[in-house]
């Protein structure tokens, strides 16, 4: 498609700058809602572009297009735009970890921890049975109980009489 040289390399410089770019299916939406001055139509066409030579890779959900810059496309947008090779997407910079985020297991008991981890031999103890206590087979199956009762079924003919 045929677009003013100004929206291409706004579009291309947005997509290096932050690794990935986003696009309502709109076409006919004046303008993109991160990129003021490019209309919306004119930011799909060039990633469809580049996701033809395979550049960036095309997600689609929820009626928007998702665009992620490969390897390939990395290096291309660097040449195009003649960035030098220490600048690098968003997507590809570390997040500093903070230690406050999350907090370690305390130890308790030796070995165990509070969440998870293996149970020490203390832990154990508490869930094991003592001798005694219901028989849990006796008390189930064939024979268990010698009460039966037959009632009808719901539907299957008339009901028979009180006995």
């Amino acid at each position: 498609m045929l677009m003013p040289k100004v929206n291409r390399v706004a579009i291309y410089e947005n997509l290096f700058k932050e690794g990935v770019i986003v696009a309502k299916k709109d076409f006919y939406s004046p303008k993109h809602p991160e990129l003021e001055s490019v209309p919306n139509l004119h930011v799909i066409k060039a990633c469809q572009s580049l996701k033809s030579r395979g550049y960036v890779k095309e997600q689609f959900a929820w009626r928007h297009y998702y665009w992620y810059l490969t390897n390939e496309g990395i290096q291309y947008l660097r040449d195009y735009l003649h960035l030098p090779p220490e600048i690098v997407p968003a997507t590809l910079k570390r997040q500093p970890r903070t230690e406050t985020a999350r907090p370690k297991p305390r130890v308790i008991e030796g070995r165990g921890t509070e969440r998870g981890g293996p149970p020490s031999d203390g832990q154990r103890q508490e869930y094991r049975r003592g001798p005694g206590g219901p028989d849990k087979k006796g008390d189930a199956g064939a024979g268990a109980t010698q009460d039966f009762q037959f009632k009808g079924g719901f539907g299957r003919g008339r009901s028979q009489p009180p006995q």
